[in-house]
């Protein structure tokens, strides 16, 4: 079993000086892979001191060196794919093939995004033609508080750590417990870049206890939070006696409005993405909205997806997906899958229990209901699992109503070969983010949501802004410059 006891703190690893060890749990096989450290307020002290030590020097750093660094931990990264990958896979249950490609991928699609957006970034810039001597200075935020979820460890980790970088902030990141392997790996990566000492400190702990310390604490300018929205509001609460920036990306309940006019592979696009990493993605499309005249078609489409996804080892290779993260998540799927059965929505694919063969992990059935009403359970809440529910519609105003029905605004999708109504529809959902006929986002687009979703935005020069103070200034000497 791995042992990782220490935390990563002023350039060096050091061991708690306040820790209770956690075993960490592989979730294909239900037995601890590794044991790490809670850190508690004495660890999370000297992180924070650390950090606000080291922050005058690296806030005022050339940027261009910062964008240098950013590079040299690019290309260890991607010489510690593999070593990352299967950290992924084994603390959090993504297979082995998807968490190299995905789940590894996702880190270097951002980091390179951060590179190729960083000189859109003007740190000292005139307020206008009409006011000569007066300048926009954007500069770092301060000591940032990140803590990082489970389900995409390296996507929600770069996304925070190299735009704070970038911006010249200083940090301390705390990931997931439950996934606290990659957080490892991704500190000595840091380190072997370069990263100045304090300017990136890493302590384990859980939300009640380094979470919590870390987002009430004085000397913590914001905090950047990924995560269920329960917590995201218990952070907001904590920091408000310190007057922190928070940002917020919490939880989705993707609406996939699919119109009759929609392509024939719709359908199966929309059920394989909300199965994808074990349906445990905040924007998967988890309210599939059907024209009522297409609908039979639909559901018999999407149960047969759910029939053809094989569920397997997380330490096995190929095309298939792994288990939960943990016991707890496991619980909570099946209690909402018998709630969807004990309200009434059809269940035509799944089910509660494991999938056949696979007595040990915490594995579960691809699931999909038909027949749902929105004001069902499982269409209210974010279910984390591999759980479709499936919902008619008559007309596009009853589509668009049933899709900003709900607390959340993350990610809704939108399904149709009319150019107009596409636009229209996407016009008029209230999501952060609208997806039209499987074409994903550009590369650095902002990522973020609305209402319960979330408040802020991540990724390309949005996310660099997030970790930018803006300060006017008069009367700049133009000779100076």
């Amino acid at each position: 079993m791995l042992e990782h006891r220490k935390f990563y703190i002023d350039g060096a690893w050091v061991a708690p000086k306040d820790g209770q060890d956690l075993e960490v749990i592989d979730p294909s096989t239900e037995e601890a892979c590794a044991v790490i450290s809670l850190g508690g307020q004495a660890d999370t002290d000297a992180a924070v001191a650390a950090a606000k030590a080291a922050l005058h020097d690296f806030m005022y750093s050339d940027p261009s060196k910062r964008l240098a660094l950013v590079k040299r931990i690019l290309e260890v990264y991607n010489k510690r794919g593999e070593d990352m990958g299967r950290a992924i896979s084994m603390e959090m249950g993504a297979p082995i093939d998807m968490a190299m490609s995905s789940q590894v991928g996702a880190g270097t699609f951002h980091i390179e995004n951060f590179i190729r957006d960083f000189d859109k970034i003007e740190f000292i810039a005139p307020l206008s033609d009409d006011a000569p001597n007066d300048r926009i200075i954007r500069e770092a935020v301060g000591v940032c508080a990140l803590i990082t979820p489970w389900n995409w460890p390296m996507n929600q980790v770069t996304l925070k750590v190299i735009a704070a970088l970038l911006a010249g902030c200083t940090m301390v990141l705390k990931p997931s417990e439950i996934a606290p392997l990659s957080g490892i790996v991704w500190a000595e990566i840091l380190d072997e870049a370069g990263v100045p000492k304090g300017v990136f400190n890493l302590v384990n702990g859980d939300g009640p206890g380094v979470g919590t310390q870390l987002s009430g604490h004085p000397d913590v300018d914001m905090v950047s939070f990924t995560g269920s929205g329960r917590a995201g509001k218990a952070i907001s609460k904590n920091a408000a006696d310190t007057f922190k920036r928070v940002h917020l990306e919490l939880g989705g309940k993707g609406a996939n409005v699919i119109f009759a006019d929609a392509d024939e592979k719709a359908v199966k696009r929309g059920a394989m993405h909300c199965f994808n990493n074990t349906g445990q993605s905040c924007n998967a499309p988890t309210r599939m909205l059907v024209e009522r005249s297409v609908y039979d078609r639909a559901v018999e489409t999407a149960a047969q997806v759910a029939e053809q996804t094989r569920v397997a080892s997380a330490h096995e290779s190929g095309k298939h997906i792994g288990p939960l993260v943990s016991q707890a998540q496991f619980d909570k799927v099946q209690d909402l899958i018998q709630k969807g059965i004990d309200e009434g929505a059809r269940l035509v694919a799944g089910g509660v229990g494991r999938p056949d063969g696979l007595n040990r992990g915490y594995y579960v059935r691809p699931t999909v209901f038909a027949d749902v009403s929105n004001d069902m359970t499982i269409a209210r809440e974010e279910i984390f699992g591999p759980v479709l529910s499936i919902i008619p519609f008559e007309g596009e105003d009853q589509a668009i109503s049933i899709a900003n029905d709900t607390d959340y605004g993350l990610t809704n999708y939108v399904q149709s070969q009319d150019g107009a109504k596409r636009n229209r529809v996407a016009r008029r959902l209230r999501a952060g983010m609208i997806e039209m006929n499987g074409t994903s986002r550009g590369r650095g687009a902002p990522f973020g949501g609305m209402k319960a979703s979330g408040i802020g935005r991540e990724g390309g020069i949005f996310g660099i802004e997030e970790f930018l103070e803006v300060k006017a200034v008069s009367g700049w000497s133009n000779e100076a410059d």
